[in-house]
């Protein structure tokens, strides 16, 4: 709520998380529907690890640090997107015994969309745009929004920490991760740029939607692993390991993308 108040809310914001939004449903119903990418991608912590992104700790600060202030909206939009897909749907899909289409289970879908922690933030600064109180509550949620983040990297840190411990190769790529990396750092943010130039979208706007698709894969995904206790090793190990490749891969898109648009 607290960043969402920062920034404000405007018709680029709603049309990036729109599109980041439809793009890792495409995507998700895509892989759970072609036998040869479900065999690829066998369990939902692979998937959406290779399709949410760390928009919130890594993207946001980049986009700030490299694009101009205008296209924040843009950015956060895109945020807003992937946490709401990430918290209605991850534990939907995360609670599930089985990979089967019992998804389509819409009772238990209405109930993971209403309370999920996005809605209710979208909720709750919705009431607070009715009651125009958004100048006076922006500042004051901004410090609870940023006192979660440090959290949260506490968590993130602590488990990572555990991988290490336990002595295992870094370059190694098992479980399929090498699968979701290539997804989440690759093919994401090449099939967002191919969206924007066919949206038509300029430049800057360009840039800044597909570094937030090509960043690593989301802190929320280890987050709701260890929640719900689904493959949570598989979970901080894809976090790891596309965090680590992407130092490589958003200075490349950013120089890539600049030298060819």
């Amino acid at each position: 709520m607290g960043l969402l108040l920062k920034s404000g809310i405007n018709i680029d914001l709603i049309k990036s998380a729109i599109l980041a939004f439809i793009t890792i449903v495409c995507l998700l119903v895509i892989i759970n529907i072609i036998p040869a990418l479900k065999n690829i991608f066998p369990n939902y912590s692979l998937q959406l690890a290779g399709l949410i992104g760390n928009t919130s700790f890594l993207g946001i600060p980049i986009a700030i640090a490299l694009l101009p202030t205008e296209t924040i909206n843009f950015t956060i939009g895109f945020d807003l997107g992937t946490t709401l897909f990430s918290w209605i749907f991850g534990p939907y899909l995360l609670q599930k015994t089985s990979n089967t289409y019992s998804f389509l289970n819409f009772r238990k879908l209405v109930f993971s969309i209403f309370y999920s922690p996005a809605s209710r933030g979208i909720i709750g600064v919705l009431i607070i745009y009715l009651l125009g109180l958004e100048s006076i509550m922006e500042d004051f949620l901004w410090l609870p929004a940023r006192f979660v983040i440090y959290l949260a990297i506490v968590v993130v840190g602590s488990r990572l920490g555990i991988i290490n411990n336990t002595k295992k190769v870094i370059i190694q790529f098992k479980e399929k991760i090498k699968y979701s990396l290539l997804l989440k750092l690759f093919i994401l943010p090449f099939l967002v740029y191919v969206t924007c130039r066919i949206l038509n979208l300029g430049r800057i706007e360009t840039i800044a939607l597909v570094l937030q698709a090509g960043t690593p894969s989301a802190i929320s995904t280890m987050l709701l692993a260890e929640a719900y206790k689904k493959q949570r090793e598989l979970a901080a190990n894809a976090l790891f390991k596309t965090t680590i490749v992407s130092t490589a891969t958003i200075p490349l898109i950013f120089l890539i993308i600049n030298a060819n648009f």
